[in-house]
């Protein structure tokens, strides 16, 4: 699958989350009994040993992998462990910080309330918050397609020193907003691209302005309960638990190290676009740090909700046809409002916070859908294009079973 230095690895790059309380979800009920995988279909066979193989290069503990084919069947499988010592399973039920795909939830709650009347893409957003610069000229359609240029907060420095040193800081939103704007702006508004998470902690402000409830509750009242999606959740921004059952998240290197080798990458530099470790190094359990950023990557789910919620997204099953149509209009950047185009003919979302990576993907011309959570942020020695877990295995699932020819 293709290599997306712009989207798929900002997220990677530490899309730590910043939340505020206004931002919960409604309390989850009780935990859904585990329940039976589906049939095994006769394509398991095939995908199984490469994507093993592609793991054990990744140095990846453990995946959950379900794929749907219309007239094969649909796989559900957990491959691996939920820890690097082996004693954590990783089983089908797991709940799975996704990062990054929380944007495309963030987009699709915006664009519903587009279709409701409340907003309009192209609404300033100064007409919602004043203090965001050039917001007369930055719109809410820029901020959802990656061009208003405002700054990235997971890009900044200090925010990932201080990360490294003191992982159980709380970032409120208010927090992540600041340090992105003591930044001047990458260009102008709708002169360039530059994925940025602030773009989604602004969007969610004016969700939360717009549509008057909490994000959490927005998310909860026009996606998840319309579509049955039980087991996700956008936890408290100063919580740092993640619902049984799940495994332990793990990451090599440090913060800042990420956040260099994805600059690298951007840039081109093959050389520097890497996370180094040393031989027989292992990774760093952070499995209970908090994630800045509730708009932007905050969301926990399984694998189950997320082959939901890939449909839904393709489909614009909740949208009106013509946002679902400006939704998917990509152009060069491959991005477009909250959603990304992968290669294979696969759209959906990545994401990636510290200890996990997910993509979650849909085949228009097949019906087809893709998940992969995992429990790596990147994988070490690696170039910082090629080591993304959860995409690497999509890419295999892809190229196996859903060729575009």
């Amino acid at each position: 699958m293709r290599t997306r230095t712009r989207g798929a690895l900002a997220a990677a790059l530490l899309l730590l989350v910043t939340g505020c309380t206004t931002t919960t979800a409604p309390a989850a009920g009780p935990a859904t009994p585990a329940t039976p995988p589906p049939p095994v279909p006769a394509f398991a066979a095939q995908l199984r040993p490469k994507l093993t193989e592609a793991m054990a290069r990744l140095k990846l503990p453990g995946a959950i992998v379900e794929v749907t084919v219309p007239g094969q069947g649909t796989w559900l499988e957990a491959l691996g462990s939920g820890s690097t010592d082996g004693r954590t399973p990783i089983t089908i039920d797991d709940h799975i910080r996704i990062g990054s795909v929380t944007k495309s939830v963030t987009a699709e709650v915006v664009l519903q309330l587009a279709d409701a009347g409340k907003l309009r893409l192209d609404d300033p957003v100064a007409k919602y918050l004043p203090q965001i610069p050039d917001g007369d000229r930055v719109t809410v359609r820029a901020l959802l397609a990656m061009t208003a240029g405002l700054f990235n907060f997971t890009e900044d420095d200090y925010f990932n020193r201080t990360q490294d040193e003191h992982p159980p800081k709380v970032w409120t939103v208010d927090e992540a907003l600041a340090t992105a704007l003591a930044h001047p702006p990458y260009f102008a508004p709708g002169a360039g691209f530059h994925y940025s998470n602030t773009n989604y902690e602004v969007l969610g402000l004016i969700a939360q302005k717009t549509g008057g409830a909490p994000l959490g509750t927005l998310m909860h009242d026009l996606v998840f309960a319309k579509l049955g999606m039980s087991s996700t959740t956008l936890p408290a921004v100063d919580d740092g638990a993640i619902p049984q059952p799940h495994p332990r998240g793990y990451m090599y290197g440090t913060n800042v190290q990420g956040n260099e080798a994805y600059k690298a990458a951007v840039a081109g530099n093959q050389a520097g676009a890497r996370i180094t470790v040393p031989d027989g190094a292992g990774p760093a359990d952070v499995t209970d740090d908090p994630v800045p950023g509730p708009a932007s990557g905050g969301l926990i789910s399984t694998a189950r909700d997320m082959t939901i919620w890939a449909k839904a997204l393709g489909t614009g099953e909740l949208l009106n046809p013509a946002t679902q149509a400006a939704r998917t209009d990509f152009g060069d950047n491959h991005y477009g409002l909250g959603m990304e185009q992968a290669a294979g003919g696969l759209i959906g979302h990545n994401g990636a916070v510290p200890g996990f990576q997910s993509f979650v993907g849909y085949q228009p011309r097949t019906g087809a859908t893709v998940v992969v959570l995992t429990n790596l942020l990147v994988a070490p020695n690696t170039y910082f294009g090629e080591a993304l877990p959860a995409d690497t295995l999509a890419g295999v699932v892809q190229q196996t079973l859903l060729p575009t020819a």
